[in-house]
């Protein structure tokens, strides 16, 4: 890998000792993938894909170009994406330069979609400044989706201001008990917070949306309603309204589905009840929240990805 074609000096610096994300590895990625992540410096991506599964408003009529990162900093007991979120799971060649991934992505922008999705970034912000460099020195200047789980260092969303169009971060968990218990990242509530906070400083509550209803620029913060914690997505929504607005565009989301991982887990180990989210919906409408989604209770049915594909959407 030719460090100087690929990396700004800021971003080579801080891979050779990594601190990218809140976990800190302090790791030399361009020596081996030993950190919480277990991805090198190399792109590490799992699959370039059309995906027309996202809200309606990202994906729009035609879908969205979606790069899946391998690898993740945070190791959620759930995880749908399990196949390449867990380092010790990812199978294929996940290593394509730079070139290679740039023309599957035009290939995919040359049939009419409009925006590039970048999944689970958090660890790969240099990759995504790289892809976005490239496609525009190729003469493409798509929609910029960061597709994140929210576990952002402050300092590394702020080096994307004016790179980024699109933020749509998850907002997990409102206790760091049960982010700890579910993710490993007992801090999350607290560093979640700052990210979208800063998010929101950039881009405000005004999702710009273009002539046909796709977004431009712009925020929309997702939650995943968790089986057995209708309260704490209670609590996450009540912190978005008096942190934020209640103006902001918010996804609530019902598409939990227990994976082979969490079958025995005493909580995790079904989909949600109707009443329960039904009772989230209910506490965000009473929360004055006026933009945004809600999903049908069979969603869970819908989201569900075999990265083995070469489309992992397509069934």
């Amino acid at each position: 890998m030719k460090v100087p074609d690929l990396y700004n000096t800021d971003d080579t610096i801080i891979l050779t000792e990594c601190t990218l994300c809140p976990r800190e590895c302090r790791v030399n990625r361009f020596e081996a993938g030993t950190g919480y992540c277990g991805m090198d410096a190399r792109m590490n991506i799992a699959s370039v894909c059309v995906h027309r599964g996202e809200e309606p408003v990202i994906s729009g009529k035609d879908g969205i170009c979606n790069i899946f990162f391998a690898g993740c900093n945070l190791h959620c007991l759930y995880c749908q994406n399990h196949e390449i979120s867990q380092c010790g799971l990812v199978t294929g060649d996940t290593r394509m330069d730079l070139d290679t991934i740039l023309d599957k992505i035009i290939r995919i922008l040359s049939q009419g979609i409009t925006a590039v999705g970048f999944v689970s970034p958090s660890h790969m912000v240099p990759q995504v400044k790289a892809i976005i460099g490239g496609l525009n020195s190729r003469g493409f200047k798509p929609v910029t989706v960061y597709n994140t789980n929210g576990y952002d260092k402050l300092e590394t969303i702020r080096s994307l201001a004016g790179l980024i169009d699109v933020y749509l971060p998850d907002y997990k968990y409102f206790t760091k008990e049960t982010a700890a218990e579910y993710s490993d990242a007992a801090n999350y509530p607290e560093v979640a917070l700052k990210a979208i906070k800063e998010m929101y400083f950039q881009k405000g509550s005004t999702l710009i949306t273009d002539d046909n209803g796709r977004a431009e620029n712009g925020l929309l913060i997702r939650h995943l309603v968790l089986p057995g914690h209708a309260e704490e997505s209670k609590r996450v929504l009540h912190s978005i309204a008096e942190e934020l607005s209640p103006g902001v565009h918010i996804s609530l989301m019902s598409q939990y589905h227990p994976t082979a991982a969490v079958i025995h887990h005493p909580v995790l180990n079904r989909t949600l009840y109707r009443t329960e989210y039904e009772d989230v919906v209910k506490e965000m409408e009473i929360l004055g929240f006026r933009n945004g989604w809600v999903q049908e209770l069979d969603s869970n049915l819908n989201y569900r990805p075999d990265f083995s594909k070469e489309n992992p959407f397509e069934y």
